[in-house]
């Protein structure tokens, strides 16, 4: 379907300038996408190794857990860990991974005490599966955050791979083929007038000629 314009050389000028800038835009459009193909296809993967290694670790940590259930009380058990001796922020910034910005995230972790340790009772009283249990969820937080960091990316980036993809194919499929049939079209009209032209002028001159 070619546009509607009048087939002339000043129009015919401007579709192709549009079309180069249309073929370029195409190209870097492409460019883009298959980049962010590749990219996402990265992020896929290393958020399927994470959530696997995280759920095994977190299975590992609950078993510690049902344990001690099993060996301690429920009421010494949340006595136990009542008062924590970590404090725990999140700090959040962003980067750019081809024009979208992502997040990137970091756990500010400070220990309330100066001698350093994690857990928040005496050892007197309590058993080694619970400081097993409350080691291992001390080092699966920051998978954690880094399992939610690759997927929160993954959803950006699956949102921009179809904003470009629907670019790309309006380009390929409707903007350069109407400018390449309009510029075929005003050519072959251009075309009839130079005949028309060529020849009213072969009839004046043989008219001058016979007269």
């Amino acid at each position: 379907m070619k546009l509607n314009v009048n087939p002339n050389r000043m129009e015919l000028s401007k579709l192709k300038k549009r079309l180069v800038t249309a073929k370029r835009g195409h190209k870097l459009l492409k460019d883009k996408q298959d980049e962010l193909m590749r990219r996402f296809i990265d992020l896929v993967k290393k958020n399927d190794e994470l959530r696997k290694s995280v759920e095994a670790e977190l299975m590992e940590a609950y078993k510690d857990f049902v344990l001690v259930g099993a060996i301690t009380s429920p009421e010494f058990l949340e006595e136990a860990v009542m008062f924590p001796k970590e404090e725990i922020s999140l700090e959040i910034t962003k980067k750019n991974i081809m024009s979208v910005m992502v997040p990137q995230m970091e756990f500010i972790r400070k220990l309330k005490d100066e001698d350093g340790s994690i857990f928040p009772y005496g050892f007197s009283n309590t058993s080694d599966e619970l400081d097993k249990a409350l080691t291992k969820l001390f080092h699966i937080l920051p998978k954690l955050l880094e399992l939610g960091e690759v997927e929160k990316t993954c959803n950006l980036l699956t949102s921009e791979i179809e904003k470009t993809r629907r670019r790309v194919n309006a380009l390929e499929y409707m903007t350069i083929p109407q400018l390449e049939e309009t510029i075929k079209y005003i050519r072959m009209k251009l075309d009839e007038n130079e005949r028309s032209n060529l020849t009213r002028l072969m009839k004046v001159k043989s008219m001058v000629v016979e007269g």
